[in-house]
């Protein structure tokens, strides 16, 4: 277990975060944040003041398409649309921090290996070694649709996903930092004989070309995966520094992380870090209230629509009020209890899994004032042994700004949490223990 809690903001390009319709909040600015890049340099000051190691940038290529099997909900709740690229915004937060690190999500269906490395070694490299890449194998339907492709099976995306990060390491390594000479006097820039050319030829990849950047101060970008499943979790221990992972409780995490560090045969640190839907109020009862109405807040058919699209399934099809234990078949019971991940007691009907599913996505709600949240998050930290949280504000910048500086100052009381940065770069800072 880590000496000290580590903290990432969750954070995606589009009108929400986890928590459906937190758009329609009057104090929400996300909407402005579509064309106003001082949001979005603010919002990075507030995560730098609170020490957190960086922002965690989720996106999809597609969109939520499988209720009703039309886009039209999702357009009109903004359920995750439009969603808008954060490859830029990594520039735009960099330019306003020293110390943060920026991880964005990219699928590995919709880009090339030579392409992504290109793209994140330029940003790591401006950011002198503070960028992270957040990897996906492309599960959702929408993404393959929008590409024209044909979606691949479970397992046949993870031997992909192999060959694709086994060539990404073929261009990380072909540049050792000592072939940039840089020799203005002799006239020579880099020693040719030193860089390695990569020549590849794969099953779903080829290639044959030069690295096409520097190596960054750290080396290459810190890598995060959330890989679930059996295939999923080999994957995870083998590329990730960092696991993300959305879990019921801290009981829940504690199972995934022996899972994935059985997976790693001590092979390689297990560094899991899971999502924290935090509500913030000056009395318990106050934030009860705000988190109620979050929930109050969104329509149900913008739930539904939420829960259709993560979980690939037209809950439009079953009886809202019907207990989803007698919904799904055998076959189907990986579903369900995705489903019901939010809900406790297991006797949840679809309307009730679906709204809590479209107020935090599966991560559990952490209610009450600034005290309790930071004993809890303590708790849940310590009983699960995990590295730490991703936490997903509803409103921002609100929630973003009460939990540094309310939150994170009881933390650092406890003992567990920083008080200054110590390393210069994302990998420096996230790996520190």
């Amino acid at each position: 277990m880590s000496k000290q809690m580590h903290l990432l903001s969750f954070l995606t390009h589009s009108p929400i975060n986890h928590t459906t319709l937190s758009w329609a909040d009057p104090k929400d600015r996300r909407i402005a944040g579509f064309r106003d890049l001082n949001y979005w340099m603010n919002l990075a000051r507030s995560l730098e003041r609170g020490l957190f190691d960086g922002a965690f940038f989720a996106d999809t290529l597609g969109g939520f398409e499988h209720y009703r099997e039309r886009f039209h909900e999702a357009m009109q709740y903004a359920v995750w649309w439009p969603t808008h690229d954060p490859m830029p915004l990594m520039s735009v937060m960099a330019a306003a921090t020293k110390h943060l690190g920026l991880a964005a999500t990219l699928s590995l269906s919709g880009t090339h290996p030579y392409l992504a490395v290109r793209t994140f070694g330029t940003l790591d490299n401006l950011t002198n070694g503070r960028i992270g890449w957040n990897i996906v194998t492309g599960n959702l339907r929408g993404e393959h649709r929008a590409l024209g492709h044909e979606q691949m099976d479970h397992d046949e995306r993870y031997e992909r996903a192999e060959e694709y990060m086994a060539l990404c390491q073929k261009f990380w390594s072909g540049v050792p930092p000592e072939a940039v000479m840089v020799d203005r006097a002799k006239g020579i820039f880099a020693g040719q004989n030193q860089i390695a050319l990569v020549t590849h030829d794969g099953k779903y990849f080829r290639s044959n070309t030069a690295p096409p950047t520097f190596p960054s101060p750290q080396g290459r970008p810190v890598l995060f995966q959330a890989g679930s499943s059996g295939r999923g979790q080999k994957f995870a221990v083998r590329w990730a520094d960092a696991v993300f992972c959305i879990q019921p409780n801290a009981a829940a995490i504690k199972k995934l992380r022996l899972s994935l560090e059985e997976a790693a045969a001590g092979e390689a640190p297990v560094r899991l870090t899971a999502g924290l839907h935090v509500v913030l109020g000056g009395t318990e009862a106050e934030a009860q209230r705000k988190y109620r109405e979050l929930v109050d807040r969104i329509p149900i058919e913008a739930a539904l629509t939420r829960l259709s699209g993560s979980l690939g399934v037209d809950f439009s099809k079953f009886e809202l009020d019907k207990p989803l234990q007698e919904m799904y078949t055998d076959a189907s019971q990986g579903l369900m209890k995705s489903a019901m991940i939010a809900v406790a007691g297991g006797e949840a009907t679809l309307r009730e899994a679906s709204l809590r599913w479209a107020v935090a996505a599966g991560c559990p709600p952490v209610v009450g004032t600034p005290e309790q949240v930071a004993a809890k998050m303590e708790a849940m930290w310590r009983e699960s042994g995990c590295y730490g949280f991703n936490i997903t504000p509803s409103v921002t910048p609100e929630y973003v700004d009460d939990f540094v500086d309310q939150v994170v100052p009881l933390l650092q009381a406890r003992g567990i949490f920083r008080r200054e940065y110590k390393g210069k770069t994302f990998r420096d800072n996230l790996l520190e223990e």
